[in-house]
């Protein structure tokens, strides 16, 4: 199994706490994610800021999109962006135009989504997929599972680079041990720790213990 990466979710209301934070940790992580609520509060503008500081970092644009694929794509691509989301619930040819203008497309699950859809989205030629437990379900103390890790498997078996997130702390990295997760992704594990940079060193530090 590869090392999995470490990505640092952006989920900042504005741009200077933001910014503010990803200077601290930027070096540290493997990928940058300019969170949804900060696509929607700044914009292209946060995906410029973060492309500029870190031109060599993988960054993401969390648009969660769900139409005008190509547009978006377009313009996150635009923007500085290597890869986006698209809401699982998003149609083949909404994923499909996002994909030919964005190196890569992640579709993220929530909600009801099944192995079938999941099956079409392969054959669509999207590998990426994101395995939440989202923050509502951690609100209502829902917390990692037997059926999480299950569904996890099946998608990596299935040929999904699988990214997970949601509630993740350094602790919970070691359920997935014996899986070959592709993204580790936090947002507030990191950016709310009261030092995030020794946040960021210790996730990736067990990360590096666990696979190497």
């Amino acid at each position: 199994m590869s090392r999995p990466n470490l990505q640092v979710a952006l989920d900042h209301s504005d741009l200077p706490s933001a910014m503010k934070d990803v200077v601290a940790v930027g070096d540290v992580v493997d990928i940058v994610e300019v969170g949804t609520i900060l696509c929607l509060q700044a914009g292209a503008e946060a995906i410029r800021c973060i492309r500029a500081l870190y031109p060599e970092k993988t960054v993401v644009a969390d648009t969660k999109c769900a139409d005008a694929g190509g547009t978006v794509a377009k313009n996150c691509q635009d923007a500085g962006a290597d890869w986006m989301t698209v809401i699982c619930c998003a149609t083949i040819p909404t994923m499909k135009a996002a994909a030919k203008e964005v190196k890569e497309v992640q579709v993220e699950l929530y909600g009801d989504w099944t192995y079938e859809q999941a099956q079409k989205w392969l054959d669509a030629g999207i590998s990426q997929a994101i395995y939440h437990q989202s923050r509502d379900a951690l609100l209502a103390g829902e917390t990692w599972g037997e059926k999480d890790l299950t569904k996890v498997k099946k998608l990596i078996d299935m040929g999904f680079r699988v990214s997970v997130t949601g509630g993740l702390d350094v602790d919970t990295l070691k359920l997935f041990k014996d899986l070959d997760v592709y993204t580790f992704i936090t947002g507030r594990g990191i950016t709310a720790a009261p030092d995030p940079k020794k946040a960021a060193q210790d996730f990736q530090d067990e990360i590096r213990r666990i696979w190497g």
